[in-house]
């Protein structure tokens, strides 16, 4: 069959005319160890390389000199780094969009110096070269710049777009970070892909072929598992899962740490900038030798002893290791992608065996542990035709190419998903979500809500992602307000808010109040604060505790509905205590004493009957309220009068369907 050449939809105002003219566009692999980038040439992705060096890769380590220079790749790596440890920034991929709370800036062992955090903008800093303090969308931004200018040397003029691939687990705070730093390199960024999709896309386009995939991408920071169909050239994400600190610099940390305990240094170094940053590049160097070597040596200063610390001061000790002994040491940081491995799997709905092939993406996936390892979690010997290194990037040139539609010919449809749901919080800090994970994007929903008390004047939204029932269980996106409502009876407002994931996950929220018109809307900005390890557990959590998390869900929605209609009865008995008959009087107290007593306790269902029983011991008393109330808006009208308004008035809904289409009240 034939598939239009679709991917995705256009960013708001953008052009589809001025973007089907875009000749010099790129895909960009901002990796955590290497960077590269790469460009379709004659129908083929291809990764440019550095004239200078004939390197495509570019190490994504950059080092800032007190002379204000800025040096970037190789040198930085294997001749600044151990001379200015602190600044010299390397890995800072595993810093996108994390705060100085977040567990990579707490780390025992690292050569750097991190700035105090500003209240208003609690982002993570490096101070560098003396004084100055640089974030990571800066750094990333300098990788960019690199890479950029090598693009544009090799195709002969200015870039006019870029795709950059992110993890297919950054959440939205990393995204945007990412986004930033494209900018920020002066690249007009046309999309963030994921990694897993952009390695499959480019796996599938070169072999052409067809069925369903899991792609294993291990790089040097993060890790990342996707389940993909690949069919008539659509490409189908059905699930996705990973880990945004994980990767080959924890084999290093590994590693290094075994290395300072035979050398008697603590666990950080001591603190000492220069031998953290000499154990891991050590540490490093012995893994990669151990890909295809069964030993490795490494040199390493010894930990003065405090009796004799000036004759020990020099000396250096050969630690010889063996690729059994690196790999007993990693192991246990390879077995964490094993989780995730199988809950993408089965949110896939498929079992290991209904795959038609792994591929594998990412440096670390060149280790032979990490290939028997995905072997036996898969069953079945992985796909390594491809680069494993240069994979991504040509993926993400491909995704370029037709974006900037140079590759018409390419029928290729590209169909990606939210890795977390999103939401909003309710009355009693309940989520009402309105897209769940796994929702393939570009996507969006729109829900319409009421409100909770009378004569509510505005709405405080609350914007959370995660899997559990409570907002106290979720991740806080964005909080905005929408004022200016003209004060009504609870439940008459309606308020319309719509969520949109747009092509590079990055979410926005709009809230219209419907009768008004009054409208507010937020793009949402990056949030620090939550660990990998925290949105791992979200995921875990929200299996463990399904039930529990049902139950008390229920009951708060129970609190929260004996809360509205106590406060309305007493509102009403205030306003109108005349219609009241003593046997109201008595059967609403003896209901309300019921209501009370169920309130306290933890039973949603009794609390349900206690409702339940309230509303019909006031039953009575309503009815008289509403035949009173009828009575005065009549009184010296005549029928013609009536007839003449209902005449001129739109059909309406009655209240009860009005009330039963707005959904929950918020506050």
């Amino acid at each position: 069959m034939t598939v239009e050449a679709l991917f995705q939809i256009s960013e708001p105002g953008a052009s589809r005319a001025q973007e089907a003219c875009k000749g010099r566009v790129v895909g960009i692999d901002l990796g955590t160890t290497n960077s590269l980038v790469a460009t379709v040439q004659a129908g083929a992705p291809v990764c440019l390389a550095d004239p200078s060096n004939s390197l495509t890769m570019l190490p994504s380590v950059v080092h800032y000199a007190k002379d204000n220079r800025v040096v970037v790749g190789v040198r930085a790596r294997d001749e600044l780094a151990p001379a200015f440890p602190r600044d010299t920034l390397a890995s800072v991929k595993r810093f996108m969009g994390r705060g100085p709370k977040d567990a990579e800036a707490q780390r025992r062992l690292t050569p750097y110096e991190l700035a105090p955090s500003q209240e208003a903008d609690p982002v993570v800093r490096f101070r560098v070269a003396g004084q100055r303090a640089v974030t990571p969308i800066e750094v990333s931004a300098e990788i960019l710049r690199v890479l950029r200018a090598r693009a544009e040397e090799a195709l002969g003029g200015p870039l006019e777009g870029a795709v950059i691939t992110v993890p297919a687990y950054f959440d939205d705070a990393q995204r945007q970070a990412t986004r930033d730093a494209g900018r920020l390199a002066g690249l007009e960024v046309m999309r963030l892909l994921n990694e897993p999709t952009a390695a499959a896309l480019a796996y599938g386009l070169d072999k052409q072929a067809q069925g369903t995939f899991a792609v294993y991408d291990l790089g040097g920071g993060t890790f990342d598992v996707s389940i993909l169909s690949l069919e008539d050239g659509v490409f189908e994400v059905k699930s996705t899962g990973g880990d945004a600190a994980l990767g080959g610099d924890d084999f290093d940390r590994a590693i290094a740490a075994s290395f300072l305990a035979k050398l008697g240094w603590p666990a950080d170094a001591g603190g000492d900038s220069h031998l953290a940053r000499r154990v891991l590049d050590a540490a490093r160097a012995v893994k990669e030798s151990l890909t295809t070597s069964a030993t490795a040596t490494a040199r390493l200063p010894v930990a003065a002893s405090t009796t004799a610390a000036s004759a020990q001061e020099n000396e250096e000790r050969e630690l010889t290791l063996s690729r059994e002994e690196m790999e007993a040491l990693v192991k246990p940081v390879l077995d964490r992608t094993g989780p995730p491995v199988r809950r993408a799997l089965k949110d896939a709905g498929l079992g290991a065996d209904a795959l038609d092939g792994v591929i594998l993406v990412g440096g670390a996936t060149r280790m032979p542990l990490v290939r028997r390892f995905v072997a036996e979690l898969f069953g079945r010997e992985p796909l390594a035709d491809l680069d494993p290194d240069q994979v991504v990037a040509m993926g993400a040139a491909i995704q370029a190419e037709i974006l900037g539609g140079g590759s018409a010919n390419q029928n290729v449809v590209l169909l990606d998903v939210v890795p977390l749901s999103l939401g909003l919080e309710m009355m009693g800090g309940v989520v009402e979500k309105l897209i769940h994970r796994n929702a393939t994007i570009p996507c969006g929903a729109t829900q319409t809500f009421t409100t909770y008390a009378d004569r509510q004047t505005g709405f405080d939204l609350h914007v959370v992602q995660g899997e559990r029932e409570m907002v106290t269980e979720c991740r806080s996106l964005a909080r905005f307000k929408l004022t200016g409502v003209p004060p009504m009876a609870a439940g008459m407002a309606r308020l319309e808010v719509t969520f949109v994931v747009d092509a590079d996950g990055i979410l926005r929220v709009n809230a219209k109040e419907e009768t008004t018109g009054i409208e507010s809307s937020v793009e949402v900005k990056p949030s620090y604060g939550l660990t990998d390890e925290e949105v791992e557990r979200m995921i875990l959590d929200s299996f463990t505790y399904a039930d529990e998390d049902v139950k008390t869900r229920l009951l708060v929605e129970q609190k929260v509905e004996a809360e509205r209609i106590l406060h309305a009865l007493d509102v009403a008995m205030a306003a109108d205590p005349q219609l009241l008959s003593e046997e109201d009087r008595i059967a609403i107290a003896t209901a309300r004493a019921v209501l009370e007593t169920a309130r306290a306790g933890t039973d949603a269902n009794a609390l349900r009957r206690a409702v339940e029983g309230m509303d019909a011991a006031s039953k009575a008393f309503a009815a008289r309220r509403m035949d009173t109330a009828f009575e005065r808006g009549l009184a010296g009208r005549t029928v013609g009068d009536v007839e003449s308004q209902v005449a001129a008035t739109e059909p309406a809904e009655d209240l009860a369907t009005r009330l039963a289409h707005a959904g929950h009240g918020h506050r």
